[in-house]
């Protein structure tokens, strides 16, 4: 099934846990989480404490993505917090199959992310590993940015090689989405679309989200 994921990138943080509430009621089932550290990304956000405190307050699935130079050593802090999954970049890890390898082994699903200048061809020999891909649509560090059209070829062509391998990996995008192009990321093949600013910035964040999956479930029908 096609998920909106909301991304607390966006959210206030003075109210967080009120923020992460109206997007559970609303119907969210996943929760992204954006880690960065000022070193793979030119921003700093949240730790393994703010973490293990939005664990304390919900039961959505929380969907960590390591914006971080050293997922190695952090991705053990991150699954003790609380993640349900955790994504790791491409670029940041020169070892991928092993980092990959060892998330898997403390037990929960990972996930690879590529930039928007790295092509699908580079996550070749992991694919059989990872319980989803993110693609990102923007350059990785900030909300609030503005689409990258070409991410759906990457899309598209993560979804032959699904089907192509026999794999069974969920196809994720992070980065400029809205309601004026959710739907033809859908078309496009994609599984779960991350959203933060069109959520939480929206000014009624349920609403939102609704109109949100509204539009991507009607575009999933399209593509069936």
């Amino acid at each position: 099934m096609v998920q909106i994921v909301p991304s607390i990138l966006a959210a206030d943080f003075a109210r967080l846990g009120e923020e992460i509430e109206r997007v559970e009621q609303a119907g969210a089932t996943l929760l992204h989480v954006d880690i960065m550290d000022g070193h793979f990304v030119p921003n700093l956000t949240v730790g393994p404490p703010v973490v293990r405190s939005i664990r304390n307050i919900t039961k959505l699935t929380l969907d960590v993505h390591l914006m971080i130079s050293d997922p190695d050593k952090y991705a053990p802090m991150f699954i003790e917090a609380g993640a349900d999954q955790i994504s790791v970049h491409q670029e940041a890890c020169p070892h991928l199959d092993g980092t990959l390898r060892a998330i898997l082994e403390r037990g929960i699903p990972a996930g690879v992310v590529i930039n928007p200048a790295t092509p699908v061809e580079l996550l070749e020999n992991v694919l059989g590993l990872v319980n989803h891909v993110l693609v990102m649509s923007v350059n990785p560090g900030f909300g609030g940015q503005k689409f990258i059209p070409q991410s759906l070829e990457k899309v598209r062509a993560l979804v032959r090689r699904r089907r192509e391998l026999g794999l069974k990996y969920w196809i994720e995008i992070d980065g400029g989405i809205e309601a004026d192009n959710a739907g033809e990321i859908v078309r496009a093949g994609c599984d779960w679309l991350v959203s933060g600013t069109a959520v939480f910035r929206s000014g009624d964040t349920a609403a939102a989200f609704r109109r949100l999956r509204e539009i991507a479930r009607e575009a999933a029908g399209d593509r069936l």
